[in-house]
């Protein structure tokens, strides 16, 4: 994929034109509100497998062709270059990628083999929903590069049958599926959840059920709750006993604890709590994990960090969710809702404590609108991607990009005369965030939360990773 950023005088059909590409595949990859009318600044994908290579000094043609799989006359023609002898050091070409066509007899597994990727990563390349339903004559794209595999989570707040489509919709993307959340109560009882019909979704799509748990709401923070269950054995064992029911009953296959807000001086019986939870747990064959505050030292205090021990839960569970979203707080000054130099900063501490294979990526899909000048706990709107391009389309903004936190933004001023800042996430935010995750060699990521509409992130999820599936 290319990620191509809208400059003055671009139109979607000169975009088109210069990739060699449908309209059409733009506009449904790029989910665009309005194809007629481009922002400048607006990050758009481009659908090929194709790439761009600039000359270097003592490159000749036969030797690009042959790195790229390709032909010297193939070259020639698509860049519309008359004299060979005018490749000179910094010319862009346009190379297409390898193409196969399938014969008699061949099977995707096979073409694959032919080319050292696998399957999947050549079935999700061209779209095939089913490996076995492939035909002779059929002209595969051949992706260049073998994609990393990782697990991907999912946390979903919206249940019942809307929960469930929003499933059925994301469900290919994801690893494990985690309706947040059941609340824990002081006796060790859980607040019940419409969470069914998810889980349904779940088996549909090969996606694991995740239990989660929590002590907050949006208008409590929980450290009260937190320290009378984390201070009593036999309540917590009353929860587990709770956990284990819920989990036999709803065919959930591991347990999230996001214990958020744990006073300083639990921090040892938070830890024990999840010792506890996986000598339950385990022997019955579920698994155990938690989302963690995003820290950048083991000193670091504060209500929502002291009691989260990194070395701790890397130690005891199986893995854990950083939760590097939230710098931009809706009830904060507007800022990067996910800056990526303070989310490396978090990631240098954790792979410093934690396995990396332990580790999840905290993925933000959602965007915010501060009002200005902000007044201290005015809440900002939050709303998708997808919403935030809709609304910089009919403002007429120009998005601009912060370069240290890898985040788009734009202001507007409204029909009341009112300024706005808006952050957001867009494809260029959403690759190097990708490119942060093959960096630290995490597990994976984990999206917070589905349901939130932002399609090139699926898009680009897909051209970076095979995402691995375990039912």
């Amino acid at each position: 994929m290319f990620i191509h950023v809208v400059k003055p005088g671009d139109t979607l059909w000169k975009i088109a034109n210069y990739y060699r590409v449908p309209i059409s595949g733009i506009v449904e990859v790029n989910g665009l509100p309005n194809p007629n009318l481009l922002l400048i600044g607006q990050s758009l994908i481009i659908p090929v497998e194709d790439t761009l290579y600039t000359v270097r000094w003592g490159d000749t043609l036969w030797k690009i062709a042959q790195s790229f799989g390709t032909t010297v006359q193939e070259i020639l023609q698509i860049n519309n270059i008359a004299n060979p002898s005018n490749i000179l050091p910094g010319l862009t070409l346009y190379i297409p990628s390898p193409k196969h066509t399938i014969g008699y007899g061949e099977t995707l597994s096979q073409i694959a083999r032919m080319y050292g990727i696998s399957a999947q990563t050549l079935a999700e390349a061209n779209n095939i929903e089913d490996p076995n339903m492939i035909y002779p004559g059929t002209v595969l794209v051949i992706p260049r590069k073998e994609r990393p595999v990782i697990e991907v989570n999912g946390y979903i707040y919206q249940y019942g049958e809307r929960g469930a489509e929003i499933v059925r919709e994301d469900g290919r993307h994801l690893t494990y599926l985690s309706p947040f959340a059941y609340r824990i109560m002081e006796n060790g009882n859980l607040v019940p959840i419409a969470d069914a019909p998810s889980i349904a979704a779940t088996y549909d799509t090969n996606t694991v059920p995740m239990m989660s748990i929590t002590n907050f709401t949006s208008t409590e923070l929980g450290e009260n709750l937190a320290h009378v269950v984390l201070s009593s054995r036999g309540v917590q064992e009353v929860l587990l006993a709770n956990i284990i029911n819920i989990m036999k009953e709803k065919r959930y296959m591991g347990l999230n604890v996001d214990f958020e807000n744990v006073l300083p001086e639990d921090r040892e019986p938070y830890n024990r709590f999840l010792m506890l939870a996986v000598e339950r747990l385990h022997p019955l064959g579920y698994f155990v994990s938690s989302a963690l505050a995003p820290k950048v030292s083991a000193e670091q205090q504060g209500l929502l960090y002291t009691a989260h021990d990194y070395e701790a839960h890397g130690r005891i569970l199986d893995f854990v969710i950083l939760m590097t979203y939230e710098w931009g707080y809706r009830l904060g000054p507007p800022q990067a809702i996910s800056p990526l130099n303070q989310i490396k900063r978090v990631l240098d501490y954790a792979v410093s404590v934690i396995p990396r294979d332990k580790i999840f990526f905290g993925f933000q899909l959602y965007a915010r609108d501060w009002l200005l000048p902000h007044i201290r706990g005015q809440e900002a709107q939050t709303f998708s991607p997808q919403e935030a391009v809709i609304r910089a389309t009919n403002n007429n903004a120009t998005i601009q990009y912060d370069t240290a936190a890898q985040s788009p933004f734009f202001r507007y001023t409204d029909r009341q005369g009112r300024n706005h800042e808006v952050w957001f996430e867009d494809a260029r935010s959403a690759q190097a965030k990708f490119d942060a995750v093959k960096e630290y060699k995490l597990r994976g990521i984990s999206y917070w939360a589905l349901g939130y509409p932002f399609p090139q992130n699926w898009v680009l999820l897909r051209d970076n990773f095979t995402v691995k599936k375990l039912i």
